[in-house]
This record gives structure tokens, sequence and C-alpha cells, in this order.
């Protein structure tokens, strides 16, 4: 028998638990019709238009928007720590592609979207809730009419590197769609 065929859930403590809550992600998409990417990404950051369901969860924040160039915060808690004790690298994954894709929209005209088609993540050091405050710069490298092309690094607390990607967006028309 080993050590965890004995040990029963009561020796883990107590289940800790946290409650999200979002809004409705189409009456966002429904309000952005007619505004540019800028002017979109604009308007969530200064609370006219409700956030995404996925910053809601992850806990991601808008902290600056410019053409090319997005800035997000996140401070992640132990919700989303892997098995081995340290913030799950989807987390970092997503920030990343949240702020390459957010760059690309904010070059994008009213009726044109993106949507990721890849992505390349280095990973260089662990996160953990001592890391502090996560801030992620995403900034278009290649912007296309078909495929646009961004970068990101995040940053934890202290200012040190945690990951650096690479990512392409495959940009297209919402004429039709729905």
């Amino acid at each position: 028998m080993t050590q965890t065929d004995e040990m029963s859930l009561d020796a883990w403590g107590e289940p800790r638990s946290k409650t999200v809550s979002w809004y409705d992600p189409q009456r966002t998409a429904a309000a952005s019709v007619g505004l540019s990417g800028i002017e979109f990404m604009k308007a969530i950051a200064d609370g006219r238009l409700a956030p995404p369901p996925i910053a809601q969860l992850m806990g991601f924040r808008i902290r600056d928007v410019e053409p090319g160039r997005v800035v997000f915060e996140g401070t992640p808690d132990e919700s989303v720590y892997n098995p081995i004790g340290v913030v799950h690298g989807g987390l970092v994954c997503t920030l990343a592609d949240s702020v390459i894709g957010c760059a690309v929209h904010t070059t994008l005209d009213s009726g044109i979207a993106y949507t990721s088609i890849d992505i390349a993540v280095n990973y260089l050091r662990p996160v953990t809730v001592t890391s502090g405050t996560l801030v992620a710069t995403g900034t278009v490298i290649k912007p296309g009419r078909r495929i646009a092309t961004g970068e990101a690094q995040i940053v934890d607390g202290n200012g040190r590197l945690v990951a650096s990607a690479t990512g392409n967006c495959f940009v297209f028309s919402l004429e039709g769609q729905g």
C-alpha cells in the first residue's frame, strides 16, 4: 500500500472555491458592430463594453491599448495550479494568445475579425502565486489582410521575463457570419 492509498480526502483539508461571473459575450459582440478593432478594444478597456468571458475566468484585465499593441495584467491564484504546484502553462499560453490576438485586433477595420492559427510559447521560468501580477505585452510584428503575426512578452511582478511567444492569426470578414 502506498502513502496515497492510505490518505483520505480529509487529509487534504477543506476544498477551496471561487465564483466566476461573466457577461453575455453575444451582447458585447453585437455592440462592437461598426467599431474598428482599436475602438472595440478601447471600449472594453475603459468599461464601455463588457470584457470577454475568458478574461473574467482567468482574471485578465486590459492595462493599455494602442494600435498594434496591447498590455494585459493578471494575478494568478492557486486555482490555476497544476499537480506539481506551479501555475499551469495553459494560463500563460492563454494570456500570450490573448495579447497577440488583441494586438492584431487593434489593426483591423470595422467588420474584420481574426482567429488564432498557431502559437509557439517559450516558458522561461515557473510562475507561482509569489510571482505577483503578470504583465503581458502583445505586439503586431506583421499586420496582414489574411495572416497577421504577433509576439508576446510576459513578465512577473519583479519584471522578470517568464514567457515569450509568437503567433499567427487568420484575418477574415464578418460579412455573412453568424
